[in-house]
C-alpha cells in the first residue's frame, strides 16, 4: 500500500476479534490492513494457553497480523516479547487503553498512564529489543483527560514506531462522547505516526476523521467493523443481500473452527457462536435476532442464524 494512502486497522476486542473472526473476516470480506490481536498476557507468571493459540502462526491465515500485549512493568513485557519473537513476530503492540475496572486496578491498559514513569520503563524496555517495531495503543488518560500531556515527550524520543489514540479516558469505558478536541490536542503534539480509533461506525464517519485530520496514519476499527463487517470493504458499496451473504460465510467459518477447537461440547460451542451477535448487524429484524439469541441448542440456533442471514 502507498505510503500517502492512509490504512484502515482492525482493533483488538476481548472476547470477539479472535483467531476465528480474524481469519474469516479476512477470507470473505477484508479490507484491512492489519488485525491487532486482543492482548496477550501473564498470569501467574506464565502466558496462557488460550493467547499462545490465538497467536499461533500456525493458526491464523490473515495476510498481517500484529500481537498485542499488556504489562505493567519491563520484566513483565520482556517475558512477552520473548515469546512473540520466538513466534516468528516483528511487530507488537503495547496495550495502555484497555479500561476494564479489573485491568485497571493492576495498574495495566489505562491504568498506567497516570504513571509517566512506569510507561518510561516500558519505553525503555522496547530498546532492548532493535528488531521488533513496537507500537502503542493508548487513551487520553485513565482518570483524567490531561494525563497524555505528560506522556507524549516521552513518545516522542522513544522508538515506537505508531501510536494509535481513543479519545476517552479510562473510567468512561465506551460511554459519552469521544473527545475530539482533546484528540487534537494530541495529533498536534505527537511526533509520532498516529492512528485515530473510537466510534468510527460508518463510512462517512471514517471520511470525517481523516478530512479532519489529514497527517493521520489511518484509522483502526473495532466495534462499528463487528457491527457492520464490510466497513472497511474497498471494492465498492455491497447490498444487503451481498453482506448478509458474506457474513453467512463468516458465521460458517467460526462455527468450523470452534467446532474444532471447542472441548467442552455443544452448550460452550453455542455460547462461543452467540458472543458474535452482541455487535453484529444491529439493524438485522428483531424477531430473528431475538431466534438467534434464545436458541438453546445448537441445531436450533444455526436454523435461525441461516433464516436471518437469507437474502
Amino acid at each position: 500500500m502507498k505510503e500517502n494512502v492512509p490504512v484502515i486497522y482492525a482493533a483488538p476486542l476481548q472476547g470477539f476479534t479472535e483467531v476465528a473472526w480474524r481469519n474469516a473476516h479476512a477470507q470473505c470480506l477484508g479490507g484491512v490492513d492489519a488485525y491487532y490481536t486482543p492482548f496477550v498476557r501473564l498470569e501467574k507468571g506464565e502466558i496462557r494457553n488460550k493467547d499462545r493459540r490465538d497467536v499461533s502462526p500456525e493458526e491464523n491465515t490473515v495476510p498481517r497480523l500484529v500481537p498485542q500485549v499488556i504489562a505493567s512493568d519491563p520484566e513483565e513485557l520482556k517475558v512477552l516479547t520473548d515469546f512473540l519473537a520466538s513466534q516468528g513476530y516483528r511487530e507488537i503492540d503495547v496495550n495502555m487503553g484497555c479500561p476494564f475496572p479489573l485491568i485497571v486496578r493492576r495498574g495495566k491498559g489505562a491504568g498506567i498512564l497516570s504513571s509517566p514513569e512506569k510507561v518510561e520503563a516500558l519505553l525503555e524496555m522496547m530498546k532492548v529489543f532493535p528488531e521488533i517495531r513496537f507500537s502503542v495503543k493508548m487513551r487520553l488518560g485513565g482518570q483524567d483527560a490531561e494525563e497524555w500531556k505528560a506522556l507524549v515527550p516521552l513518545l516522542n524520543r522513544s522508538c515506537v514506531t505508531q501510536v494509535t489514540l481513543h479519545p476517552r479516558i479510562g473510567k468512561q469505558q465506551y460511554k459519552g462522547a469521544v473527545d475530539r478536541e482533546a484528540f487534537r490536542a494530541f495529533y498536534e503534539a505527537c511526533e509520532r505516526p498516529l492512528v485515530y480509533n473510537g466510534d468510527l461506525l460508518t463510512v462517512a464517519d471514517i471520511r470525517e476523521v481523516l478530512e479532519a485530520f489529514p497527517r493521520l496514519k489511518g484509522v483502526m476499527l473495532g466495534r462499528g467493523l463487528l457491527a457492520n463487517p464490510a466497513l472497511a470493504f474497498r471494492k465498492g458499496e455491497l447490498s444487503e443481500n451481498e453482506l448478509k451473504a458474506r457474513v453467512a460465510q463468516m458465521h460458517r467459518q467460526m462455527y468450523l473452527y470452534y467446532h474444532r477447537v471447542i472441548e467442552g461440547g455443544e452448550a460452550q460451542l453455542l455460547a462461543k457462536l452467540k458472543t458474535c451477535w452482541e455487535y453484529l448487524l444491529p439493524e438485522l429484524d428483531k424477531k430473528r435476532r431475538k431466534a438467534i439469541l434464545k436458541s438453546n441448542r445448537l441445531d436450533g440456533y444455526l436454523r435461525a442464524v441461516e433464516e436471518a442471514l437469507r437474502g
